[in-house]
């Protein structure tokens, strides 16, 4: 009697088959959380706002389609130049005042001083102070009568200082002095991040070459800190042109409307007026705009780099 042996069919997945389906299972099982939590709080509303944009909705009545009508407005309405003016103004000061605050602290806390970690500390501790209380402590210092800073400049022959907050001239430049302040510790550790990364054979061979302190600094140190001073603008860029817990909390758009900015002007039409396809209509404009200036970023980045 022939006994006739047959193999098994192969399977349609084989065990390395397998194993990439686990390993994708697992890292879906590990992203899954922070997606469903990223959609829902971030994804889908600004795909909503974008919708938004081109309906009339007051959140009561049935959305209506109104095309570029809230668009249209933006051209005559006044309060949104000026919140423009302003969000440029705000960050045409606070980008490069806050990128060579913190390139300097981070080439001064560099160094092998005594009490390095203290000052490093110290000039951190800002960025993570509450909102509120560094608010609060920098409009008690540009009080007008009472204040350290105005009574500082008396002290120096200064007959009539600025009003700072009070003052719809100076009330911004107080904004972006808090603003420096506040957030310069955050990114001096990024440069002190970059600039430890560079070799000390650089410095050595510069200094043979009898290249002094300040042609070390523009011919090695810049250099080799581009990588960080690009990722350092462009984070800068898009912070200032979203900026407003600081604005709203120091000033609240004043006096009149100095401070007033795009980011709090999509606040106010939205949450107080309750039009929110206009107010939806700023935030796309607020978009394009800060996407317009980091790509341009990218690509000159890229022509340099080339």
């Amino acid at each position: 009697m022939t006994h006739v042996i047959t193999q098994p069919a192969p399977s349609s997945v084989g065990p390395r088959s397998k194993r990439a389906w686990r390993a994708t299972l697992i890292g879906w099982s590990f992203i899954l959380p922070n997606f469903v939590g990223f959609a829902l709080f971030t994804l889908i509303p600004m795909l909503a706002a974008f919708a938004l944009a081109f309906l009339d909705w007051d959140s009561y009545s049935t959305p209506e389609w109104v095309g570029l009508k809230n668009f249209q407005r933006l051209l005559s309405d006044e309060n949104f130049h000026v919140a423009l003016r302003n969000t440029l103004f705000y960050a045409a000061g606070h980008i490069p005042l806050t990128l060579i605050v913190a390139l300097g602290l981070a080439m001064v806390l560099n160094r092998k001083i005594r009490g390095v970690q203290f000052f490093r500390t110290a000039a951190f501790f800002p960025y993570i102070t509450s909102l509120v209380a560094v608010a609060v402590v920098w409009n008690m210092l540009f009080n007008p009568t009472a204040g350290p800073i105005n009574q500082a400049l008396e002290a120096i022959g200064v007959a009539h200082p600025p009003r700072w907050v009070a003052s719809t001239d100076w009330a911004m430049p107080a904004v972006i002095v808090t603003s420096v302040w506040r957030d310069m510790g955050y990114y001096m550790v990024l440069y002190l991040a970059g600039l430890q990364t560079i070799p000390n054979e650089y410095y050595e061979a510069a200094r043979v070459d009898g290249a002094n302190a300040w042609q070390r600094f523009w011919g090695v140190t810049l250099p080799c800190l581009r990588p960080t001073t690009f990722f350092v603008l462009v984070m800068l860029t898009i912070q200032s042109f979203k900026v407003l817990d600081l604005i709203v909390v120091m000033t609240d758009g004043g006096p009149g409307r100095s401070t007033l900015v795009l980011a709090q002007l999509v606040y106010r039409e939205g949450i107080t007026e309750g039009h929110f396809g206009y107010s939806s209509a700023i935030a796309l404009v607020l978009f394009v705009i800060v996407l317009t200036v980091t790509v341009v970023q990218f690509r000159l980045n890229e022509r340099r780099s080339a």
